[in-house]
Order: structure tokens, then C-alpha cells, then sequence
């Protein structure tokens, strides 16, 4: 009975030991492992590896001499750099110690109610900035909050956040970043030095794409390289992501222009071909069957509409009254889509009346 007793308590308190030690080892691998995804390795560490935002990144290196810093907001299409800037600009200010204490970022997945920018903004606010970098530079007296994504800010918030950006400007900087500038209070823009972020050249990116590629040792055609710029449209974060992708599913093949075409979602210029020919030929029974199979591989009908879009404009098939009507339907059905409209209905609809522009004798 005694030895009965004893058994699970000994076998207690020895599986608990057998399970740090394996825990403790798998921990040891992860951290000898620690994949990070390519966006984040090759993010810019300091102002200066920042591409194509000369205007910011002059601006920003004056007041880092300075150690100085205005209200700061940041706006323009995504994957062109404003968090990254704003980032390497704190760290070079601070130094990786006192990062931590000294930056609030806030981004849109946080609750950022009026509650949170009258309790947690504003408490953060109001601390003293105090310490010194160890490698002896001149850390200046002040913090900085971000405010990632600003424009899905309630206006109320963006209200209480105009006070506080007044009293506190001994101590704190703010800096709003977001993608429509019109969406932010006019209280708060007059509060900012604003610097617009320009969709990356295809230069830029192609130099970038190429960089990474070679510390990453992927083999990537010059074709590929160029339609993974085209299809990024200036944003390098969705082309590195991209490149990451199309890497990992060709496991050390060369990645070609068909491979990126299937990564990026794009839909391949025969399909487009072979939508125009259809309604070319007057069949509907065609155009409906075209459209089930559409929707059936998986392909993206706001995507088609960007494609198709294009097409019609440059084409020199349509005539100018055929391209208007055409681009406005485009126009209507992208904005029935963006409110959550059926895809396949949208598609019939769409397909429909450039069937009857391009049938009827105009």
C-alpha cells in the first residue's frame, strides 16, 4: 500500500524536471532557429537605408543633428516606409536601451478609443524623460508616441488628442501616421509637420528586390524581378512578401514571372483575353460559363476589375464613348464589391454590358 502511495508522487515529481529539461532544450533551438519574416529582417535600421523618401529622410536628419523634433504626420499609400522611417529615427535618437521607455507605438489593432487617449496617452505623456544613452550620444528630453494607422481614429479621439498634443510639447512628440490625410481633424494636421510618402519607383524597388535576393540566395529571373514590381504598385513590403513566398514555393528553383502571376493572385493575361473574346461572341450561355469557372478557380473580381481596367483604358479595340461607359461600370462594381456585394453577380453584371458595348454597332 505504502509503495502503491508513493509511486505517483515519485512519478510527479520527476516528470515536471524531464519536461524543463526538454522544454529548456526546444527553447534553445528556437532561439539558435528564430525565422523572421523577410519584411521585418530587411526593415531599416537607421534614417539613411530608408528608399526614395529624400524630402523625410533630409528633414529627419536635420533634427536628429539637432536632436530636435516636430509633431510629425506621415501619410500615403501602404508599404511605402512611414512606420519604418519614424522607427529607425526613434532608435537613432534613443539608442536600443531606451527605446523601450521612450516610444508608445499604437497601432490599429489597439483599442484606441477616447478612453485610451485620455488615460494611457496622456499618462505617458505627462512622465519626465529621464536617463542617458551609454555609448555617451545626446538623448534628447522628450518621448514619442506613434499613432500607427490614425485615420481609423474616431474623430472624438482625434479631439481629446489635440490638447494633449498642446500641453504636453515639453516632453512628448507625436507622430500620426495614415494612409488618407483626409481623415484626420484639421485641428491635429495644423499641429503637424506633414510629409507625404510617394509609392516607391520601379528602380528602387527592383534594387531592393535584388539585394535581397542575393543575401537570401534566391534565384530569380530579371522578367520575374520586373512583374513582381508591377504587381506590387509601389508597395515594396507586399513585393518582398511576395518574393518570400514564391522562395518558399519553389524550395531553390529559379523563380519565374509564371510562379510570381500565381503567388501575387494576378489573373493571367489569357484569361483576360479569353473574357474579352467571349463577349466579343455575343454568347451568354459562354459568358456564364466563363464566370462559374472565374469564381471557381478562386480568382478575385476586384482584382479583375483593376486588370480589366487597364486593358480597356490602353486598348485601342474600343472607341472612346465604349471605354467610358465601360470604366464606369468598373467604377460601380468595385464600389458594390468594396460593400460586400456578390462576386459572381458583379462579374455577370460587369461582363454583361461589355458584351452589349462590344456587340452593338456604335
Amino acid at each position: 500500500m505504502q509503495a502503491f502511495l508513493k509511486g505517483p508522487a515519485a512519478i510527479s515529481t520527476k516528470a515536471p524536471a524531464g519536461r524543463d529539461r526538454g522544454a529548456a532544450s526546444s527553447g534553445g533551438e528556437g532561439k539558435r532557429l528564430k525565422p523572421i519574416p523577410w519584411v521585418e529582417k530587411y526593415r531599416p535600421k537607421n534614417v539613411d537605408e530608408v528608399a526614395f523618401q529624400d524630402e523625410v529622410v533630409a528633414v529627419l536628419k536635420k533634427s536628429l543633428e539637432g536632436a530636435d523634433l516636430p509633431n510629425l504626420l506621415f501619410y500615403g499609400p501602404p508599404g511605402t516606409g512611414k512606420t519604418s522611417t519614424i522607427l529607425a529615427a526613434a532608435r537613432e535618437l534613443f539608442g536600443h536601451e531606451l527605446f523601450q521607455q521612450r516610444v508608445l507605438e499604437l497601432n490599429a489593432s489597439d483599442e484606441r478609443g477616447i478612453q485610451v487617449i485620455r488615460e494611457k496617452v496622456k499618462a505617458f505623456a505627462q512622465l519626465t524623460a529621464s536617463g542617458s544613452r551609454s555609448d555617451g550620444k545626446v538623448c534628447p528630453p522628450f518621448k514619442i508616441v506613434i499613432l500607427d494607422e490614425a485615420d481609423s481614429m474616431t474623430s472624438a479621439a482625434q479631439a481629446a488628442l489635440r490638447r494633449t498634443m498642446e500641453k504636453e510639447s515639453k516632453t512628448t512628440r507625436f507622430c500620426l501616421i495614415c494612409n488618407y490625410i483626409s481623415r484626420i481633424i484639421e485641428p491635429l494636421t495644423s499641429r503637424c509637420s506633414k510629409f507625404r510618402f510617394k509609392p516607391l519607383s520601379d528602380s528602387v524597388q527592383q534594387q531592393r528586390l535584388l539585394d535581397v535576393s542575393e543575401k537570401e540566395h534566391v534565384k530569380i529571373s530579371s522578367e520575374a524581378v520586373s512583374y513582381l514590381v508591377k504587381v506590387s504598385e509601389g508597395d515594396l513590403r507586399k513585393a518582398i512578401t511576395f518574393l518570400q513566398s514564391a522562395t518558399r514555393l519553389m524550395g531553390g528553383k529559379e523563380i519565374t514571372e509564371k510562379i510570381v502571376t500565381e503567388i501575387a493572385g494576378v489573373i493571367p493575361k489569357e484569361t483576360i483575353d479569353e473574357l474579352q473574346a467571349v463577349c466579343r461572341s455575343g454568347s451568354f450561355e459562354k459568358l456564364e460559363a466563363l464566370a462559374k469557372n472565374l469564381i471557381n478557380e478562386g480568382y478575385a473580381v476586384a482584382q479583375l476589375v483593376n486588370q480589366l481596367h487597364d486593358v480597356v483604358v490602353e486598348s485601342e479595340d474600343y472607341s472612346d464613348k465604349q471605354k467610358s461607359v465601360i470604366v464606369e461600370k468598373l467604377a460601380e462594381v468595385d464600389k458594390c464589391l468594396a460593400d460586400g456585394a456578390d462576386e459572381y453577380l458583379q462579374l455577370i453584371s460587369l461582363c454583361a454590358l461589355v458584351m452589349q458595348q462590344l456587340t452593338l454597332n456604335v
